[in-house]
């Protein structure tokens, strides 16, 4: 039982460093946003198509409600952290518990 618990605890902690460098790369976009950067920059274009597919369906839904101000990024940070502190969080606990341990 202890090798599928440390499974999960190693899945937890890459879907914690997974999660953490696609918050920041949100992050990243929203301030190169500010300054208006050449579309054409191969780090813009990953960026934008890193996160397009996230950031689209919200924007369609919501659409811009708040004036020229995008809340897009702030609804998928928010999203990222919820199962950062959520899910991240209940997979450890799980592994610590059938390995025998208290948790955390």
């Amino acid at each position: 039982m202890f090798v599928f618990s440390n499974f999960l605890f190693a899945a937890a902690k890459i879907l914690d460093v997974i999660l953490t460098i696609y918050m920041w790369i949100i992050i990243i976009r929203a301030l190169l946003s500010w300054v208006n950067p050449d579309p054409y920059n191969p780090i813009v274009r990953f960026l934008n198509s890193v996160t397009d597919p996230v950031l689209w369906p919200i924007r369609k839904a919501i659409g811009y409600r708040l004036g020229p101000i995008d809340i897009s990024p702030m609804i998928v940070i928010l999203a990222i952290l919820f199962l950062k502190y959520f899910v991240v969080q209940s997979l450890i606990d799980f592994a610590y518990k059938l390995k025998g341990g208290i948790g955390l």
